[in-house]
């Protein structure tokens, strides 16, 4: 049976630890980032067992692996060219095994090698339950992808399909689906795989900026939709006072992913999908459609200050995704 934290002791686990950062990365408190002529984009995200993960539907690994990429995905979506680093703040009971802790850090340096990035240092504590706190730090390329930067006439854009992580969660909590249909091998797979080892979108930010046409300005409003597909336009207009008509026939859903409107809802407000969804000119819109291929058009930015609604009849669409509160 795996040693445990309470019998490793701290001292003991930094050093196991050790071995996931760069020679000498953990001796000190602090980490030194070398100087770069471009900004420093920074974000932290928490990972709760019983909220984010359990054990039941995700393994060790897979929680270290979406751990990082919350965070990996962030940067995407502010426009990050570079992934300089992260810090790891790990809480968990001194009865938790280090073999779980270990294959977490391996989850954590399967992302790094993925994506790009080292483990800059971080902290440990004992808790009541396992948490992961962790802050990313990336260097700002020539767009600054931000959600205050949407603008009325604006389409907007999804780099792929949503609604997939959370039919994963309910394949893999054995629940209930919207409605009961036999689904395809394939996207039960897919969904899972979504779920367990989501992917931060920095290829489909590096074909964005690609295909820019020459004549436009660097200006795109963009988040990511971790909390959902809705919720990223809500922050969105909310954040550039503005409104969106978004078309049903038009949602990213996924190939064989049911036209119905239960389902829809699992499109729209599943959340964790990871998927850039980014408010751009008509022009740039239609060159990122060409050049990437998953990239989907399903509504449009318009001067009506939080009025979200439906194209076929202006119903409004009520506010909805995950909320760690509720």
């Amino acid at each position: 049976m795996s040693i445990t934290l309470a019998e490793l002791g701290e001292t003991q686990l930094l050093d196991r630890l050790a071995r996931f950062a760069p020679p000498g990365q953990l001796n000190d408190d602090t980490a030194l980032l070398p100087p770069d002529s471009r900004a420093l984009l920074v974000n932290t995200d928490v990972m709760v067992e019983g909220v984010h993960f359990s054990d039941a539907t995700t393994a060790p690994a897979d929680v270290g692996w979406r751990a990082a990429v919350a965070n990996l995905s962030d940067l995407a979506a502010s426009g990050s060219e570079q992934v300089e680093g992260i810090t790891v703040g790990l809480v968990a009971p001194g009865s938790t095994s280090w073999w779980w802790v270990e294959q977490v850090y391996e989850g954590i340096s399967e992302a790094l090698e993925r994506f790009g990035g080292t483990l800059l240092g971080g902290d440990c504590s004992t808790g009541n339950q396992r948490v992961l706190s962790i802050s990313a730090f990336g260097r700002l390329g020539p767009l600054r992808l931000h959600r205050a930067l949407a603008r009325p006439g604006d389409l907007l854009m999804s780099s792929g399909p949503h609604g997939l992580s959370r039919l994963g969660l309910a394949l893999l909590q054995d629940t209930a689906l919207p409605t009961p249909l036999s689904l395809p091998p394939m996207l039960k797979k897919q969904a899972i795989r979504c779920h367990q080892r989501p992917w931060p979108r920095f290829d489909a930010l590096q074909t964005l900026m690609a295909c820019k046409p020459e004549q436009l300005p660097w200006r795109a409003g963009g988040t990511d939709s971790s909390d959902g597909l809705l919720a990223a336009v809500e922050s969105l207009c909310r954040s550039s006072g503005c409104g969106a008509v978004l078309r049903r026939e038009a949602l990213p859903r996924a190939d064989d992913w049911p036209c119905e409107e239960r389902w829809d809802r699992w499109c729209l407000s599943g959340g964790e999908d990871f998927e850039l969804v980014l408010s751009l000119p008509p022009e740039w819109a239609e060159s990122w459609k060409r050049h990437q291929p998953e990239s989907r058009c399903f509504g449009t930015i318009t001067a009506e200050t939080g009025r979200i609604i439906w194209n076929e009849d202006g119903a409004l669409l009520q506010p909805s995704g995950f909320s760690h509160y509720r």
